[in-house]
Order: structure tokens, then sequence, then C-alpha cells
């Protein structure tokens, strides 16, 4: 007792604030379960509630922009060394080009396993409702290029490209290192921006029960029971092949690289699965990915230019999806693809997918347009699909997250640009993400094993 009442006894911890948005999440599960009630007993009136869901995702769509922008710009703007951004990067895109083919192998091996689409027919409603998801003004490959170029450095925010946005943000980076310390005032001003933005996502994600509900039971209620029975095959063997790959593919990969368990990253990863799972797509959990690969451990550098970038060019659940469903199409329309017919579509759409960034429905789009390019035949075909696209959205949106998650630790390891300490710290729930900002202001920013000449860089990064 005597030692309890010791002066050299430490003060006790402070106690931790509830988190607030533990209920949120309850909320947006509630949300999708309501959702899909009304959707399956009111078909009509849930269709009406599209909107809902649309407006949810737009706002947080409108976010991608200066997330992404102030991302890069302090990753690449703190690193005194232009060298080693180049060095991250092209470990990422090497990386992103070797898992897209690996999906693409994987979902042709089982396509042709399964031939989900044999005996289907196709009616002139279906034919007609494939013709409508081609884009008449569809750009060739020079045109997509010369595209990627803004017209100002401010329309890339307004525009739909989010590789306009990458390609200013890396300018404006590689220029802030150049200026050295007359720079420091304008990576701290982004720095505050930063801060701001993330704000008022947390504001925005307040939204997503009321989001969740409405984008389920709009879907529900379009594609029915009876469409989803017929086509249950093809999104069962999509499911499947989608959970191999990350199970088993991406959690080798990070056991052997990292000596992680994919569960626990996945647990800590928890909500952004869910909001992914209830808004079908991977973009509204971009902004939360950030955030919390820089949390876990893994540097600025690093996180600012791996999450965006395989956004655009890790698209894992995409590449699984365009593979299965042009199979599924052929076979379906009495015309079965030779293996030697089946590899020049699939590398087209490897290369057509890039931009694609987790919008919901730009896997159709650009599973249409591909098709139009490579057997046009092929395109009367797509109608089967559209009734479940959505539903096959969600798990390509997951996979598509889940690989990003699994490349930013890979190429931290990789590069030594990850605190394995504090990764364990956090994934065993000792140091909890800080919902309520969606960023901590731990200076975690860099790894604790860093070069000596890049000390200074360790200041810039803590905000």
């Amino acid at each position: 007792m005597a030692a309890a009442s010791s002066p050299d006894k430490a003060p006790a911890a402070p106690v931790a604030k509830r988190d607030r948005t533990h209920y949120l999440y309850i909320a947006v599960i509630i949300a999708v379960a309501l959702g899909i009630t009304v959707g399956l007993a009111a078909p009509d009136f849930a269709v009406e509630l599209k909107p809902i869901g649309t407006g949810f995702v737009n706002l947080i769509k409108m976010m991608i922009s200066p997330i992404i922008f102030c991302t890069i710009v302090l990753g690449i703007g703190s690193v005194r060394k232009a060298a080693k951004v180049g060095k991250v990067g092209g470990i990422a895109l090497g990386y992103f080009l070797a898992m897209s083919l690996v999906a693409l192998g994987i979902g042709l091996v089982v396509g042709n396993i399964l031939e989900p689409g044999t005996g289907l027919q196709i009616t002139d409603a279906i034919k007609d409702a494939g013709h409508e998801q081609v884009d008449p003004e569809a750009k060739d490959t020079t045109e997509f290029l010369l595209g990627l170029i803004p017209t100002t450095m401010v329309s890339a925010f307004t525009s739909e490209t989010v590789l306009q946005t990458l390609i200013i943000a890396l300018l404006t980076g590689f220029a802030l290192q150049a200026m050295g310390s007359t720079g420091e005032p304008i990576l701290r001003g982004v720095e505050h921006i930063q801060k701001l933005v993330f704000r008022i996502l947390a504001m925005v994600m307040w939204a997503a029960p009321v989001g969740a509900f409405g984008a389920i039971a709009a879907v529900t209620g379009s594609a029915g029971v009876d469409a989803l029975k017929k086509l249950a095959i093809l999104m069962l063997g999509f499911y499947v092949t989608c959970f191999l790959f990350v199970f088993i593919v991406l959690g080798a990969l990070l056991r052997i690289v990292a000596g992680l368990n994919i569960l626990t990253l996945f647990k800590y990863l928890g909500r952004e699965f869910l909001l992914i799972l209830s808004t079908s797509s991977s973009e509204s959990a971009l902004p939360r990915l950030i955030a919390k690969m820089e949390h876990l451990g893994v540097s600025k550098p690093v996180v600012g230019i791996t999450v965006p970038t395989g956004y655009s060019f890790n698209l894992d659940g995409t590449m699984i999806y365009m593979t299965m469903a042009s199979l599924f199409i052929a076979d379906a329309m009495g015309t079965p693809m030779s293996i030697g017919e089946q590899i020049p579509l699939l590398l087209f759409l490897l290369v057509a997918s890039k931009g694609a960034a987790g919008v919901t429905g730009a896997g159709l789009a650009t599973l249409a347009g591909g098709l139009q390019s490579h057997k046009p035949a092929l395109v009367d075909g797509i109608g089967l699909i559209v009734g479940i696209d959505r539903f096959m959205s969600e798990a390509r949106a997951l996979t598509n997250f889940a690989g990003n998650a699994v490349a930013t630790v890979l190429i931290g390891t990789w590069t030594k640009e990850i605190d394995k300490g504090r990764v364990n710290e956090v994934l065993a729930g000792q140091i909890p993400f800080d919902e309520k900002t969606l960023l901590d202001d731990g200076g975690h920013g860099a790894p604790a094993a860093e070069a000596p000449e890049q000390g200074g860089e360790k200041e810039l990064a803590k905000t």
C-alpha cells in the first residue's frame, strides 16, 4: 500500500475518449440490411433511391483530388533526394504490372474451367443493353495519353481523370524538393490543407449509413432475385477467384516479405472494407487508406506514391473481372475464344483499365470498350452482366483495395521505409487510429531507421 502512494509512481494514463464512430459503422451495417430488405420487398420504390447512394459516393469523390495532391506533394517534397522517389515509384510500377498479370492469369484459368456462359440465351433487349455501355467517343491510345495533360493546373482538380491530379502533384512535389529550405513554408501550408481536407472527410462520413441504404436498396431492387439465380455461377466463380487471389497470393506475399498475417491487416482495415462493401467503390476508402497506412508506420513518401498510383495501376479485382466476364460473354454468345484470341484481348484490357481508379461502373465500361475494339460481335453479350455488375463490383472493389493495402506494406518493406515496431504495435491495438481527424500527430511519417542525411526530412514529415 505504501508503494501505491509513492511520489515516484508514474501518473495514471488519461482515460481515452469513447470512439463515437463505432456507432457510425454499426449504423452502416444496419442500413445495408434495411436496404436489402426494401430492395426485395418494394423493388420499384428501391430503384428510386439510387440518387441517395450516388450522392454519397460523389461527396467522397469530390475529396479525392485534393487528398491525392496533398499526399503526393508531402511525400515527394519532404524527401531531399529525387533518386529515393524514383526508386519507390519504379518498384511500385514493377510490382503493379506483375500482380496485374498474375490476376489476369488466375482469371483466365478459372474462366476456362467453369465456362459459366454456356447455354444462355441472348435477347434483343440484352443486346441493346450491351451496346448502351459502349462509349461512342472512345479514345485511342494517343488521345488517352494527351488527355492526361490538364488544360491548366487548376483544371486537374475538377477533371474526372485522377491521373491529371497525379501529374500535377508529381510536378509540384519535385519542384518543392528542388527548392530546398525555401519550399518548406509551402510544405507546411500543404500539411495544413491536408488536415482540413481530412477533417471535412470525417464530417462527410457521417452520411455513410444513408448512402449505404440508398445504394444497396437500388441495386437489390433493380437486379432482383431471378436475375441473380441465373447468373449465380459467374458471380460465385468470381467471388471465389478473388478470395483465392487475396488470401493465397497476396497473403503469402505479405507473410513472406513483411512477416505479417493478412487477416490481422484486414482487421485493422475493417471499417474501410465495410465502407467499400456498402458503396461498391474502392475510391470511397482511398483517403482513409492513406491515413491508416501512414498511421501504421509506412513512410510518407511510400504512402504518397504507392496508394494514389495503385488506385490507377494496381486494379487486381478489375483484372480478374474482365478476364472472367470476357470468357463468360464469349461462351454465352456461342463463340468461345481460343487462347490465341483471349491473350491479346486481355493484354489490351490490362492497358485500358489503367485510370479507372475504382469508380463504380468503370470496369463494365472498360470491358465494353475493349470488346468493341477487339471483337465487336461480343458487345451484344454485355447486357448479360449489366444486371449483376453492381454485385460483382463489390468483390472487384474489395479486391482492388486489398491489393493496394498489401502493396503499400510490401513496397515499404522492400525500400526499408517502414517502422516494423510501430506496425506490430498498431496491429496489436496498442496505438489506436484517430478516427476524429483521420490524422494522428505522432510524427510517424518517416520510419524509425532513417539515414542521417534525411534527419531534416523527419521533421518535415511531422504534422
